[in-house]
């Protein structure tokens, strides 16, 4: 992925300024309407172009008491206030964006840096499940470059985490990449592994449009205590025992694990910056994933603030890392 110049935390020069690839936001606001997963209260979503170094920040438009500084959430990981069924956010004064994830995914993988994100409600709409409508309003709305240096977060040192549910890992590496892998008793998903180096827009081409999915029980029970009132066969893969109930089926045969790689790229991203080394992870959900930003953050030795130099959109090749996926 070209050349990486090392700078310590946010120690860059003028000339590494010029070199590196510039920081990018939207040309201009778009928006678009759908459920929340979880309230199945319709939101509309905007999306609208940031300075440079503003990073990625939700306002809340329906929370009016106040100033308005009080809506606003920034997308970080020391933000994470819920991880049970997405990654939540919530700020100082008890204002909270649910489900973030698939945004955060579409905004990493289309390399948007720096934008304020109004939402007149608690969550970010569910759309398809996927990640693949925002990356088309993304798409519609433009990229434009910044006159500011890109900066990336560096993994120095392996940092893991573990649990019953699973574990994950970030190691250093030269290009940011996921390595996958789940497992469960159904014979609708059994074992998928993925491997996939994030570059040259493999995540537009190869996770975007991967579903969330859940299983008929566990959906049922939820909704019955109140909670995902707006999933349904239009924003989820549902699995009854063996069998995907959804008319039209898979878009992947591994898209199951697929998902489980967007859900980590759009946690990952609540790092702040796009962070340059290799995910490893098995049956990792999200609060696994800000354990592991905690713990990577917690050790200042682990980690550094680097300027990205060259072709961004040199393939994962070059980092020596093929796409694979396997299903067993």
């Amino acid at each position: 992925m070209g050349l990486i110049t090392a700078v310590r935390k946010d120690r860059q020069t003028k000339t590494a300024a010029k070199e590196a690839v510039r920081q990018r936001t939207l040309k201009k606001a778009v928006s678009l309407t759908g459920i929340g997963l979880h309230s199945g209260a319709e939101v509309t979503l905007t999306l609208n172009p940031a300075p440079a170094d503003h990073g990625i920040h939700f306002h809340r438009t329906d929370v009016t008491a106040g100033a308005s500084d009080k809506a606003a959430v920034a997308a970080r990981w020391d933000r994470v206030a819920d991880t049970r069924l997405c990654s939540a956010l919530a700020n100082d004064h008890g204002v909270t964006i649910g489900t973030v994830e698939h945004l955060m995914a579409a905004l990493a993988g289309c390399g948007i840096d720096n934008l304020r994100i109004e939402l007149d409600g608690p969550e970010v709409p569910v759309m398809d499940g996927s990640a693949q409508q925002f990356v088309d309003v993304i798409r519609a709305a433009g990229v434009v470059e910044l006159s500011a240096a890109r900066r990336v977060i560096r993994v120095l040192k392996p940092v893991a985490v573990e649990s019953e549910q699973g574990r994950a890992e970030l190691a250093p590496a030269a290009v940011f990449s996921v390595d996958f892998e789940i497992e469960f008793q159904s014979r609708a998903i059994r074992r998928q592994h993925l491997r996939l180096g994030v570059v040259n827009g493999a995540f537009c081409k190869e996770l975007a449009n991967a579903r969330t999915f859940g299983f008929m029980h566990e959906v049922e029970a939820m909704q019955k205590a109140g909670l995902a009132r707006g999933g349904s066969l239009d924003n989820a893969i549902v699995i009854d025992g063996d069998k995907v109930l959804n008319d039209g089926g898979l878009r992947h045969v591994d898209e199951f694990v697929r998902h489980k790689a967007l859900d980590a790229v759009g946690d990952l991203y609540l790092a702040g910056s796009q962070i340059i080394g290799a995910y490893r992870a098995e049956r990792a959900g999200h609060a696994i994933n800000n354990a592991l930003l905690r713990k990577l953050f917690a050790d200042p030795d682990a980690w550094c603030y680097d300027v990205l130099r060259g072709d961004e959109s040199k393939t994962a090749m070059d980092g020596g890392i093929k796409a694979e996926a396997a299903v067993v």
